[in-house]
C-alpha cells in the first residue's frame, strides 16, 4: 500500500473529470456535482488561482478561452498586463511553475472538502487518493463534433476546428506538466464514450461510481 493509499478518504465526494471536446464535460460536470451535493470546480479554479497570484481577472479570463490558450496564452496575457503590484513578468517559465503549483494546491484543498474538478490534470494531482473517482469522457471525433454542434449551437466548421485544437491542448497539458499521457487508462476508474450514451445516463454512472468509491474509503463501522 502506498503512502497516498494510506491517507484517509475525503469526507465528501470528489470526482476528477477529463473530457475531450464534444464529450459533454461542461454539461456532465455540473450535473454530477449537483447530484452529489458538492461544488463544480472549473472556471472557479482559475479565478481562485489568479487571486492567489494577484493577477488581473482579465488574465484569468484570457486563460479560460479555448481552444488554443493553455498556460502559454494565460502567461502571455500576464506579460502584457503585468501582475498587480509588480512589473510585467519576464520569466514565463518560472511563472508557469508558480501557476501550476497554485493550481495543484487548490485542487488538493478541494479534495479535502469535496467537488467535481474538470480538467487541470486533476486525475494526476489526486492519483491514488482513496475515495476520489477519476473519469475520462471521450468518443469518436465525428460523434463528438456532432454533439458539440448541438451543445454549443455552432456550425460544423467551428466544431471541427475546436475539436482538433482542444484535444491537442488537453493531451499536451498533461504531457508537458506531468510527463504522462492523459490517455493512459490507468489514470481512470471510468472511461466512458459519452457520445454512445445520453448524458443523463453518463451522469448516473458517474454518481453511482463516486458513491461506491466513497463507501470503499469509509466502510460501515470504520472508526
Amino acid at each position: 500500500m502506498s503512502v497516498k493509499d494510506a491517507e484517509p478518504g475525503p469526507s465528501r465526494p470528489v470526482v476528477t473529470l477529463a473530457a475531450f471536446y464534444g464529450a459533454g464535460g461542461t454539461v456532465v460536470g455540473p450535473r454530477v456535482a449537483e447530484r452529489l451535493g458538492v461544488p463544480f470546480l472549473d472556471r472557479g479554479i482559475l479565478t481562485a488561482v489568479a487571486k492567489r497570484l494577484r493577477v488581473p481577472e482579465e488574465a484569468a479570463a484570457e486563460y479560460e478561452e479555448p481552444p488554443q490558450g493553455g498556460v502559454s496564452r494565460f502567461l502571455g496575457s500576464l506579460a502584457k498586463v503585468g501582475i498587480s503590484d509588480a512589473t510585467p513578468m519576464d520569466n514565463l517559465e518560472l511563472d508557469e511553475h508558480r501557476y501550476r503549483a497554485e493550481t495543484e494546491e487548490f485542487i488538493a484543498s478541494a479534495a479535502a472538502s469535496g467537488g467535481v474538478i474538470l480538467g487541470r490534470g486533476g486525475q494526476v494531482v489526486l492519483r491514488g487518493r482513496p475515495g476520489v473517482l477519476h473519469v475520462f469522457l471521450g468518443g469518436p471525433p465525428e460523434a463528438r463534433i456532432r454533439q458539440a454542434m448541438e451543445i454549443e449551437g455552432v456550425d460544423r466548421k467551428t466544431a471541427e476546428r475546436r475539436q482538433q485544437a482542444n484535444d491537442r491542448a488537453r493531451v499536451e497539458y498533461v504531457s508537458r506538466n506531468y510527463g504522462l499521457t492523459g490517455l493512459d487508462p490507468d489514470l481512470y476508474h471510468l472511461r466512458i464514450d459519452s457520445t454512445a450514451l445520453d448524458l443523463d445516463t453518463v451522469v448516473g454512472l458517474i454518481v453511482a461510481a463516486s458513491q461506491a468509491r466513497m463507501r470503499q474509503a469509509h466502510p460501515v463501522g470504520q472508526s
